[in-house]
């Protein structure tokens, strides 16, 4: 691991007040993607492990740095030769697997632009990603394709479709391309600064937007993903997140970073998550630094861990977890689940370190090492430790993006006084700890108070019957807003009015009688994002 340990950007430490001095950003001007997490491991290790594909059926795919550079080489010589040129976008619509990395090191290589998709959207998300990207070329499977032929007449820009298996004309055939293409003679002159990856944003408020990041900002994960996998790599570790690639997630907090580090990583399709699964993946592979969002992490508590299951380290993010979920993590599995917090538009700005320092309940962690992270007030004045506000980034850190896609209002507007505004409510302690509360749109207000979900959602979760919560507020003649939680429950679980009487007391005992449920309603599912994240508006509607 002697490879990886120099790549760690940390400096050495034993507290965290050291670490956060003497950490500075190095960037170098002519750092790449591509470079970092395939060219320069396939140059000094060309036979060095990079990941392990696991199929459906069992069958296992082992691909080596050096055959990654190569079929991305031989991909971009065939892309440039169909018209592919820089700052063109290049749609990837695949799951988990190698042609993802493939082609994003592929299209890197030539300074165009790739677009990860999410494989289970619709005809009309899809439709909507392509035209407004402007997307010139597609890489999809087997699967996926009829979705992008029936679509193809109304997108005049999609110049080229390619299939990882053979297709009809004219879908070209992604291997039968590398397989007849030469390698790339040079990569096109691109650097640090100039776009690497477009990712749309979840749409969980508006219209999703797609958000442009340069190169640079893989190097702006770095730092949390050492952290918050206690200190990331050691020997023997090996990655995995069932977070779909198409994500900011699944790719930054895992994949790539993987990739930059010189560890193994495992890519697995998963239709629909399956906890058993999930735990046989791990187990059988020998996975032992993850990703779980929290929802997926509250599936996993309610399976059997097998037999074998060794983990170092787990990250977890996007919505807040609550103290039996940390709880499990260590009583069950040994390990301390730890905490981070970011946006598609700039990622991973609190971490949690539990070999630095304890994690607090309720609290997402601190400021990532060189990140200046505050809260702030509607004028955009940073206001008090404690008081809650609106959680905000300062300054241009590398995870921070370049801008939205052709949307130059949207993109002021992210920005206030030096700030970039995340929309999220949270308070930040007098020890530098930042509590989630809320979306800025999710805030209940109740009697004069001001009440964020997640708390509430932590506490039921909390009761053994509940497997999922969410909370919106609805209109109360008298009240403004009142709680209504929606749960579900775990396998087994019966509902009645003594456990909607139960729960509702649970809240009043716990987290106070203002923020009580006045009505719960038990559901078979919540809606969510692609991503995981409750879509609090939807249940909100009639």
């Amino acid at each position: 691991m002697a490879g990886a340990h120099s790549r760690r950007v940390l400096p050495p430490a034993h507290d965290w007040a050291a670490l956060r001095r003497n950490f500075t950003w190095r960037v170098p001007p002519g750092f790449t993607i591509h470079e970092s997490c395939c060219d320069s491991w396939a140059r000094a290790e060309p036979h060095r492990r990079a990941l392990i594909d696991a199929g459906a059926d069992g069958t296992l795919r082992h691909y080596t740095y050096g055959q990654l550079r190569d079929a991305s080489d031989r991909l971009a010589t065939a892309l440039a030769a169909h018209g592919l040129g820089r700052g063109d976008r290049v749609a990837v619509y695949l799951p988990q697997g190698p042609e993802v990395l493939i082609t994003h090191f592929a299209v890197m290589k030539l300074g165009a632009v790739s677009l990860p998709l999410f494989t289970l959207f619709g005809p009309d998300a899809i439709e909507y990603r392509l035209r407004d990207s402007g997307a010139r070329m597609l890489v999809t499977d087997r699967d996926n394709l009829d979705k992008i032929t029936a679509l193809r007449d109304h997108l005049p820009e999609l110049a080229e479709i390619y299939c990882t298996a053979p297709a009809p004309d004219p879908v070209r055939d992604l291997w039968g391309e590398i397989a007849a293409a030469a390698p790339l003679n040079t990569p096109a002159p691109v650097g640090a600064e100039d776009p690497a990856v477009m990712i749309y944003s979840s749409g969980t408020t508006g219209e999703a937007k797609g958000v442009l990041h340069a190169h640079r900002f893989l190097v702006g994960h770095l730092p949390s993903i050492e952290l918050h996998h206690d200190f990331f790599p050691q020997p023997g570790d090996v990655g995995w997140t069932p977070a779909d690639w198409a994500w900011i997630g699944g790719l930054m907090d895992m994949a790539l970073p993987c990739l930059h580090y010189g560890v193994p990583l495992v890519s697995h399709r998963m239709r629909r998550f399956d906890p058993d699964a999930a735990w046989r993946l791990i187990a059988g592979q020998g996975v032992r630094n993850l990703f779980l969002p929290p929802t997926a992490l509250r599936l996993m508590r309610q399976a059997t861990v097998p037999p074998g299951v060794d983990i170092r380290s787990i990250g977890s993010g996007g919505e807040s977890l609550g103290d039996d979920v940390l709880d499990w993590g260590r009583e069950t599995l040994g390990v301390g689940v730890n905490e981070f917090y970011g946006q598609t538009e700039c990622n991973l700005v609190v971490t949690s370190c539990g070999a630095l320092f304890a994690p607090r309940p309720g609290a997402m962690g601190r400021a990532t090492p060189g990140v200046d992270l505050g809260v702030i007030g509607p004028d955009g004045v940073e206001i008090a430790d404690g008081a809650l506000g609106e959680i905000a980034v300062r300054g241009t850190p590398p995870a921070m993006f370049l801008r939205y896609w052709n949307r130059p209002e949207a993109t002021a507007a992210k920005f206030s006084g030096g700030w970039m505004r995340t929309g999220d409510l949270g308070r930040r302690d007098a020890d530098g700890y930042f509590t989630f509360v809320s979306r800025d749109d999710d805030v209940i207000t109740s009697s004069g108070y001001r009440v964020g979900p997640a708390e509430i959602e932590n506490c039921l979760t909390g009761h053994s019957a509940i497997a999922l919560a969410a909370c919106v507020g609805v209109p109360d003649p008298v009240r403004t807003e009142v709680v209504h939680a929606f749960v579900v429950l775990r396998e087994g679980a019966a509902w009645s009015d003594d456990l909607a009487a139960e729960l509702t007391a649970l809240v009043r005992e716990r987290v106070g009688a203002h923020v009580a449920p006045r009505r719960i309603t038990p559901r078979d599912s919540l809606p969510m994002t692609a991503t995981g994240k409750i879509i609090r508006r939807a249940l909100r509607e009639p």
